[in-house]
């Protein structure tokens, strides 16, 4: 219903640019001015329409075969009917660490194996370890200088968290290489290879973690094969065990203290190890002076050229260099892993070490202490 309709001449008389075939459905209007002669048209009463057919502007057309879809909220649960194979997002990373396992184990095999070599004709751990821990910072500052790695933005801060690290590592290089000069490399890290088990028992009692049954049970094989290989070896000697023990729980600290200091920090693992060498070898070099001393290094270099030949450089060249591609390596995978899962990783490696060891240098193995080595490392 309409109650009213004002309108003026310039209103009526406008016209609308509408299409032809619409104005042949319009209802005719008449020019109001001329049939009734005021310029103004007003009705107060209520017009009525009987019917609104002739104002439809278009009519609509029929439509014949139409498809009706539905749309619905996506739903997780609803499984997609299509053969598209999405990547694994964990696959990458496992893939990648993996790698880096395989090159940390068979980097390490090679460095005990020169590494022994050494220490047979050069009785002097203390310098060999020096040597390691130099030939790797200079490695890393030729590669900073060249451009080859990116150099890496310290502060104080950061050498100051380092600084616990860098002792941590070095009682734990220094205390292993001296048990190597004393005994086998398969003692060694057979002993070694209770180094979860210090892991274990420092995170519970001085870092408050807590640990599935699980994992505390397994101190028990791992506990009990390092006693029946130690006590079964044949060249047992108490300076080798008691170095190969110091070291299990220096480097539990090292790891520790490493994936503490790592984090929220933008130093990669390359670079943090390349950082902790330099630190350790200034920490390293005067207590190596202290302890043997240049005389005494001059004469058993002597020695060793003599009894073994050019050969003698390439094998001290050979250990430096592969110590710190390995540790180099470990500290990449250390980025990604927590330090249990680091020394887990670390004891599966000293299976290659241990087996190789045995096959080149002919070490006397009596079965019990296989048995001792199995139950650990299997623990």
């Amino acid at each position: 219903m309409i109650s009213s309709i004002k309108c003026t001449t310039s209103s009526l008389t406008t016209k609308l640019p509408l299409p032809r075939s619409q104005l042949s459905i319009l209802p005719t209007i008449q020019n109001v001015e001329q049939n009734i002669g005021f310029p103004l048209l007003s009705f107060k009463k209520p017009l009525y329409l009987s019917s609104t057919e002739n104002f439809a502007l278009l009519t609509k057309p029929k439509r014949k075969n139409v498809t009706m879809c539905q749309a619905y909220e996506a739903d997780r649960s609803r499984p997609l009917e299509i053969n598209i194979e999405l990547p694994n997002e964990e696959s990458a990373p496992k893939l990648k660490i993996g790698l880096y396992f395989a090159t940390w184990w068979a980097l390490n095999v090679v460095f005990n194996i020169y590494n022994k070599k050494v220490l047979n004709a050069f009785p002097y751990p203390w310098l060999t370890s020096t040597l390691s821990l130099a030939a790797g910072s200079l490695m890393m500052l030729i590669s900073w200088a060249t451009r080859v790695a990116d150099s890496p933005k310290v502060d104080l801060d950061f050498w100051k968290a380092l600084f616990p690290v860098a002792v941590a590592h070095t009682i734990g290089h220094v205390a292993a290489t001296v048990s190597m000069s004393k005994v086998a490399v398969s003692f060694t890290h057979i002993i070694k290879s209770g180094e979860p088990a210090f892991s274990v028992l420092v995170s519970t009692f001085l870092l408050g973690e807590a640990f599935p049954m699980s994992v505390y049970l397994s101190l028990l094989p791992i506990i009990g094969g390092c006693a029946l290989a130690a006590v079964t070896e044949l060249n047992f000697n108490m300076i080798g065990f008691m170095g190969a023990m110091i070291s299990n729980l220096a480097f539990v600290f090292r790891n520790i203290f490493s994936k503490k200091g790592m984090n929220g920090m933008s130093v990669s693992g390359l670079n943090y190890y390349a950082c902790l060498s330099m630190m350790s070898l200034l920490i390293l070099t005067p207590f190596a002076i202290a302890v043997e001393g240049p005389k005494v290094w001059a004469a058993g270099w002597q020695t060793a050229v003599s009894q073994i030949g050019p050969n003698f450089v390439w094998w001290v060249v050979a250990q430096s260099v592969f110590y710190h591609l390995y540790n180099q390596v470990s500290y990449m995978s250390l980025d990604q892993i927590s330090p249990l899962t680091f020394s887990i990783g670390n004891t599966m490696k000293r299976i290659s070490v241990i087996v190789s060891s045995i096959i080149i240098f002919h070490t006397p193995l009596q079965p019990i202490n296989a048995l001792g080595a199995a139950i650990a490392i299997l623990g």
